[in-house]
């Protein structure tokens, strides 16, 4: 029996809504309570359709969290436990939001626009309210709220072509995780070196989405010389980079520390910033448990939708939080959250997906690409 997922005023729509179901969307899944696409196409098609040319990705579900007022810089080194000093306004950094206890609330990519002006592009969590109520007792003239904002994801080894037919020769000399404030036909953006692929590409942010339909069409228009296409963002291609999916891979249940995430921990800092002391702890204690890249024998695997058991020599030791087929690598590639002493490379385990228990190994991730050229060049 066929589902679908039925749609309701409690949810937003993205002001790229109408244009991704003129452009054909196939279905939708909610994120930050948004309405995120989710394919144009078969999963497969669009993968090679990134990796091969470029792809325009409706994202607006990565709602933004400003940051702003006289104290803003310093209630931004409050939240997250990177040291915000090494980054300049016109800077990204990928971060994370901890807890008291060390856990992980979100890992938004930071954008510095000012001084004191800060933009977190989120991942699927309730981190708004968070930080308000963070805000409302740190005794900083700070505010925090969320702007109307629309953002796109322009991702490929073409999307160059593109950001420069749009935007100019600037598009060309953005670094990686820089940004830039700038207009195309008087819309107001913010464009970022960015994106959730690990291949070239951008975010596109705009500050006026009465303008969303006008802007999605000149992109396509744009791209089409390039053989553009509207997508969402690829499974198979964020696991093969090893990145995480908030919620799926790493929850406010796991610390950085246990998903390889400690190079965005600066315990040395000379800031205080929510959890430091439980993360210092951590760091002295060490882990109990690691996500580790695992490769499953047999047919290809379709995406799972809950959580695999794992086990070896019959007893449970942890779960698979992400698993799918790779076209490229010919290989079931995933992410598997095990205990400690089962985490070495070459350690067989089983797994347990719908079609019964197969065979896995421990292997190195990211599984392709693991020094990020594709999108840092």
């Amino acid at each position: 029996m066929s589902t679908e997922l039925v749609l309701s005023p409690r949810f937003r729509r993205s002001p790229f809504y109408d244009a991704t179901v003129r452009h054909g969307v196939k279905g939708f899944s909610i994120y930050n309570k948004t309405y995120l696409p989710m394919g144009f196409s078969d999963p497969e098609t669009e993968f090679w359709q990134l990796v091969d040319g470029v792809a325009l990705w409706d994202v607006t579900g990565q709602r933004i969290v400003e940051i702003s007022g006289p104290d803003g810089f310093a209630f931004a080194n409050l939240l997250v436990p990177r040291d915000l000093t090494k980054c300049a306004v016109g800077q990204c950094k990928y971060v994370v939001v901890t807890a008291p206890d060390g856990g992980i609330l979100n890992d938004p990519v930071l954008l510095r626009l000012e001084e004191n002006r800060f933009w977190l592009s989120r991942a699927d969590s309730d981190i708004l309210m968070w930080a308000q109520g963070l805000a409302v007792f740190a005794g900083m003239d700070v505010e925090v709220r969320e702007p109307d904002v629309g953002t796109l994801q322009l991702q490929g080894p073409k999307s160059r072509d593109v950001a420069v037919a749009l935007f100019g020769a600037r598009a060309a000399e953005l670094a990686y995780y820089e940004l830039v404030e700038t207009a195309l036909d008087g819309m107001p953006l913010v464009v970022a070196r960015t994106g959730w692929s690990a291949e070239l590409g951008y975010e596109i942010y705009l500050r006026d989405t009465a303008r969303a339909d006008e802007l999605w069409e000149a992109i396509m228009a744009a791209g089409s010389a390039h053989g553009i296409a509207p997508g969402c963002p690829s499974r198979i291609r964020r696991i093969e980079a090893g990145i995480y999916d908030y919620s799926v891979d790493i929850d406010a249940a796991t610390n950085p520390f246990e998903v390889g995430l400690g190079r965005l921990v600066d315990l040395d800092q000379d800031a205080d910033f929510i959890g430091k002391a439980a993360l210092r702890r951590i760091a002295a204690e060490g882990i109990t448990r690691k996500l580790v890249g695992i490769e499953v024998d047999g047919a290809p695997l379709h995406y799972n939708d809950y959580r695999w058991p794992a086990t070896r020599g019959g007893a449970a030791i942890g779960h698979v939080t992400s698993c799918v087929y790779s076209p490229r690598l010919e290989k079931n590639i995933g992410f598997a959250m095990l205990d400690l002493a089962d985490t070495a490379l070459g350690i067989e385990i089983d797994v347990a997906p719908p079609d019964g228990p197969r065979r896995a190994v421990v292997v190195e991730k990211p599984f392709f690409d693991p020094k990020k050229h594709l999108s840092r060049d």
